[in-house]
């Protein structure tokens, strides 16, 4: 019998890891599945990639093919090595009533088995995983948040948001993919989280920014005001002789996490308007006592 080179089989390198390995297993499945390939040997592609996902993704399993690897290439002649744990030889054994569809090298290698491909209702396939953008506040990303999903023709789903996460991020919901083919295996769904501005903070990276309005003697003298944060209020203190546009950093008030972003305050100086005589008069009463021209160089 000829060896089978499992990793070819599957399109990947012996050092796949196992996402990878499911990740080929599912998109040549799809390729090659029976139903809805038209290529002429898929059938027999289809039992192949089967049973090479069968061995590749258990552990144990991979670690007996590898041993053998080594000294095989595919095409070549194979004999099991005199003393090797196979069937009747504390090899893999299939359970009770174990079903065909794999090749003599599996059945010598591992002694039967119940591949992927196997089942009462015909070939199996795992379903395709899914793909969403999902997009939550600058606050509950902040904080993190238990929302609800609702994706046309599927029941509700609760996605719990991490605090601390940004945009570009994706959050793993197992077994909410595509349906597989005859009873096989949902694939998954993936949320890339998209963290949007509102009125009130920006986030960038992991900082966030604000603006905060004072007044023309809080930013002249200087004054102590609060500060909404996604966290509650603060008091900040407000150098005097402040100008429009002046950013004030509080460290480590950023976003949460292991290396916490930072909180950015931009002001931006309102003056009041003057709807009275008095109003008036006391704009007038600055202009005569300051000898300031904004425009000065």
């Amino acid at each position: 019998m000829e060896y089978k080179d499992y990793y070819k089989i599957l399109d990947v390198q012996r050092d796949a890891s196992e996402a990878e390995i499911k990740q080929s297993y599912r998109r040549l499945a799809r390729k090659y599945h029976p139903d809805v390939s038209k290529v002429a040997n898929a059938e027999a592609r289809f039992k192949e990639l089967g049973e090479a996902y069968e061995v590749l993704k258990d552990g144990e399993k991979r670690k007996s093919y590898d041993q053998l690897g080594a000294n095989w290439k595919s095409g070549e002649q194979f004999r099991p090595p005199p003393g090797w744990g196979g069937a009747g030889q504390g090899g893999f054994q299939g359970g009770a009533g174990a079903q065909g569809g794999f090749s003599d090298f599996f059945e010598s290698v591992f002694g039967g088995g119940r591949g992927p491909a196997a089942g009462r209702g015909g070939f199996q396939g795992a379903g395709q995983d899914q793909n969403a953008t999902f997009r939550i506040s600058v606050e509950d990303a902040f904080t993190g948040a238990e929302k609800t999903i609702r994706m046309s023709g599927r029941s509700p789903l609760q996605v719990k948001i991490p605090a601390g996460i940004i945009s570009g991020k994706k959050i793993r919901l197992r077994g909410q993919g595509e349906e597989g083919m005859r009873g096989g295996p949902r694939g998954d769904l993936y949320l890339e989280i998209t963290v949007t501005d509102s009125e009130r903070y920006q986030l960038k990276d992991k900082d966030i920014y604000t603006k905060l309005k004072i007044s023309p003697w809080e930013a002249a003298l200087g004054e102590k005001v609060s500060v909404a944060t996604p966290a509650g209020d603060i008091g900040l203190k407000i150098p005097a002789a402040s100008q429009t546009g002046r950013k004030m950093r509080l460290s480590g008030r950023g976003m949460p996490g292991k290396v916490p972003g930072n909180f950015y305050v931009e002001l931006a100086i309102v003056t009041p308007t003057a709807d009275s005589d008095e109003d008036i008069a006391q704009y007038q009463a600055m202009k005569q006592h300051f000898d300031f021209d904004p425009r000065e160089e």
